[in-house]
């Protein structure tokens, strides 16, 4: 068996995800870095490397003057997202050539038949998610639209792996990747919109079911 070896860095973060997921810090929250690492019993540099890192990842902010801070995060945030990614999802649809369509439709579907379970660690499901959705929208040509559509996963999965363990067993539904899939299949582009829409607030919902409601606002 591997021993699994984490660097203070890697230690110091786990934990300030923990004090997060379980609302023992408040949103919005100063971190004080001398008292933290006295908290911790580590020096400051491994302390402002976790930081540093969690900044880069969305998970913590920082001002000019005022130190980093826990980031704000809304449950309304969560709810808005999933629709707008949707949408950029079907334009992304509409812009990709109808055959490259039925060929990446058909691919999805055999991989949402392949990983049909109904729960999965939070890892596995996101891993697995990122790939199925990138797939859903390579062949798009507009580029910008593209970086948008990135931006816009990238600000749902800081929620996600902000509050759900890489490691926490959590549900999900392999028939509405295999409902995409099949209108793409049958060239029905309005009902893949439906059904990306029904995929995405679904997906909120069950991200929300598994969060640590403490830290989160309306």
């Amino acid at each position: 068996m591997l021993i699994e070896r984490k660097t203070l860095r890697e230690q110091v973060r786990t934990e300030l995800l923990n004090r997060i997921r379980t609302g023992a810090v408040v949103p919005g929250q100063s971190i004080n870095e001398v008292q933290l690492a006295a908290e911790l019993g580590v020096s400051r540099t491994p302390l402002r490397e976790a930081l540093i890192g969690l900044e880069t990842e969305g998970q913590i902010t920082s001002e000019t003057g005022r130190g980093f801070q826990f980031a704000r995060l809304s449950v309304s945030e969560i709810e808005e997202l999933g629709p707008i990614i949707a949408e950029l999802e079907s334009l992304a649809l509409e812009l990709t050539p109808a055959a490259r369509r039925l060929e990446i439709g058909q691919r999805l579907h055999k991989e949402a038949i392949e990983f049909c379970t109904p729960r999965a660690t939070h890892f596995q499901v996101t891993t697995r998610d990122e790939e199925w959705h990138g797939l859903l929208t390579s062949a798009c040509p507009n580029s910008r639209l593209l970086e948008l559509l990135d931006q816009a996963r990238s600000g749902l999965r800081r929620y996600e792996s902000l509050l759900i363990p890489s490691e926490a067993m959590i549900a999900r539904n392999a028939a509405e990747h295999a409902a995409i899939a099949s209108c793409l299949i049958a060239g029905d582009l309005p009902g893949a919109r439906r059904a990306l829409h029904a995929n995405w607030t679904n997906g909120a919902t069950r991200m929300l079911a598994h969060t640590s409601a403490p830290y989160l606002t309306e």
